[in-house]
């Protein structure tokens, strides 16, 4: 099952999120840093980041 985590992007946290597709887990990721990280924008190049960190 693919996952991604905050670690993986380079933030301190501790948060992974599982999901089966990649939309799923960007959702689940931008659910949590928006919150957690005061990221109520997330740019071009956290994106990136996040789809290149994808695990599957």
């Amino acid at each position: 099952m693919p996952s991604v985590s905050c670690k993986d992007v380079g933030l301190d946290c501790s948060f992974e999120a599982h999901g089966t597709t990649n939309q799923e887990l960007m959702r689940k990721f931008i659910d949590h840093a928006e919150p957690a990280h005061d990221m109520h924008y997330l740019s071009a190049d956290i994106i990136y980041r996040v789809q290149k960190a994808i695990k599957k």
